[in-house]
């Protein structure tokens, strides 16, 4: 990517590229009403937030697409286009790899970075105690200072975010300016009812641990006082020792764990081994970091979801 076009070349290069990122972005829907802001989501969080807050004043793509594993994005020379070509790239720095190269290389002052809203916890803050994955103790206390990036799973953070993408998007579209603050305050009524309803469901619980497949939801067990056993840390494609698959049954017999939870675009191969092992249940607990595809729900629903899940994981009263 570093070699540079001869200069005869260099003009009709620009224009192919130029050619190609318009059409990708018209083709899926991105920047074909001038009258809307173009708004590029990397994953499913950040375009849910940009389209309850821009309404029908945006048109929203999502680079990763429903049923994939957004840690996992490639992005292709289209979807570079659409980041070239967006008024405003909403993204999270260092959770998509190849994201934070296309925005480094080609967005400049129109990406919200939704880390920089406020500092996000690391893995030994929100709660990520019991995850050696196999690396020894230098490996423990690495991913223990790494940044955990699922903040959007409490959702009063996600609701001071969407605060600050309605101001972006007011800078960027000032007309609408109070619109987008009108559907942000509004988008934050319902994620603090939400808070309200986890809060009450998961206040008076026989158990408090949860066993999960990886380390997603540090941000929900900080803010419901729940604590999270980990099968595998904070990247889900991180493959767990034996010795570590033989720690989390042994802690999921002491917590009395009826169910082990797997996710929605991960294997569920090694939740069932330590369920069999430990004579549990397994069930889904999404951490929304994309939708499967068959998925008609949306961030609230699927946190709902979540929640009832958990109530019977935990035998709520």
């Amino acid at each position: 990517m570093n070699i540079r076009p001869a200069p005869r070349a260099l003009a009709a290069a620009t224009a192919l590229l130029a050619l190609a990122g318009t059409a990708a972005c018209s083709s899926d829907g991105a920047g074909a009403d001038p009258q809307r802001v173009d708004v590029v989501a990397a994953f499913y969080p950040m375009q849910f937030l940009a389209e309850r807050i821009g309404g029908d004043a945006v048109t929203v793509t999502n680079l990763a697409k429903p049923g994939a594993e957004p840690h996992d994005l490639e992005l292709n020379p289209g979807q570079v286009g659409q980041v070239t070509e967006a008024e405003l790239i909403v993204y999270l720095k260092g959770f998509q790899p190849a994201v934070d190269e296309a925005v480094d290389q080609n967005a400049g002052d129109r990406a919200f970075d939704v880390a920089t809203v406020q500092p996000l916890l690391t893995a030994a803050q929100a709660g990520h105690d019991h995850e050696g994955e196999g690396e020894g103790a230098a490996g423990h206390a690495e991913e223990a200072g790494a940044p955990d990036p699922h903040l959007w799973l409490d959702p009063t953070r996600l609701a001071t975010v969407g605060d600050k993408l309605a101001a972006r998007l007011g800078a960027v579209d000032p007309d609408r300016a109070a619109d987008y603050t009108a559907r942000a305050t509004a988008l934050r009524g319902e994620l603090e009812k939400l808070d309200a309803e986890f809060t009450a469901g998961l206040k008076t619980c026989q158990r408090r641990e949860i066993v999960v497949s990886h380390t997603a939801f540090g941000y929900l067990t900080e803010r419901y006082r729940l604590e999270q056993v980990g099968i595998s840390g904070l990247s889900p494609e991180n493959e767990p020792s034996p010795q570590r698959l033989a720690e989390v049954a042994e802690e999921a017999r002491e917590h009395k764990a009826t169910t082990v939870f797997f996710e929605t675009l991960v294997s569920p191969k090694v939740a069932e081994t330590i369920a069999t092992e430990v004579g549990a249940k397994t069930a889904v607990l999404d951490p929304l970091e994309g939708l499967s595809s068959d998925n008609g729900g949306d961030y609230l629903s699927v946190m709902r979801t979540n929640l009832q899940t958990l109530r019977t994981a935990l035998s709520c009263s």
